[in-house]
């Protein structure tokens, strides 16, 4: 890619960055991810839930070229007296127009530094069973600890799978 990749932590929202990861969010959800949302999805929707992002215990990361987000995911950093070995990745979104140029894999990658430099040892996620994002994470050593038929609705009514994944950064 010629494009330079750059992996930014966001501990505060500008409005533009607002803007920006409202704008991924309904592009990721309007074509069929499932990351919580259901087409079609509003900017009043997207931007209610961007702005509640930030907070301790919700690591923001960003995947920017050019000033211009096109990627994110959250790591979630369990804040429970038995969880605080534990993190969990969430939402992980490429844009469309530049899936497929290991800006996902970055991101984890960048995730998984951060997760350690928290002092975290175990990572968790969840994604809907045939999407792309089970290759990715195989192919980050991620291993499946199992599957809940039944779990996520798609914008169709559908009801579909999902599968569980940890790795240990130990």
């Amino acid at each position: 890619m010629s494009e330079e990749i750059r992996i930014e932590i966001i501990d505060a929202l500008s409005g533009d960055e607002i803007e920006q990861l409202s704008e991924l969010l309904i592009e990721v959800v309007n074509e069929g991810a499932s990351i919580g949302f259901l087409p079609p999805f509003k900017e009043v929707e997207a931007r209610a839930y961007v702005e509640s992002i930030i907070e301790p215990s919700n690591l923001l990361l960003v995947a920017k070229i050019e000033d211009k987000i096109v990627g994110s995911v959250q790591l979630q950093l369990a804040n429970k007296p038995n969880a605080s070995h534990r993190s969990e990745i969430a939402k992980l979104m490429t844009h469309p127009r530049f899936q497929r140029k290991g800006i996902g894999r970055l991101l984890m990658s960048k995730a998984e530094d951060l997760a350690r430099e928290n002092n975290r040892s175990l990572m968790i996620l969840d994604t809907r069973e045939g999407d792309p994002s089970n290759l990715l994470y195989n192919s980050l050593n991620y291993i499946e600890a199992g599957r809940i038929p039944n779990y996520a609705m798609s914008a169709n009514g559908q009801l579909d799978t999902t599968v569980y994944y940890y790795k240990s950064l130990l």
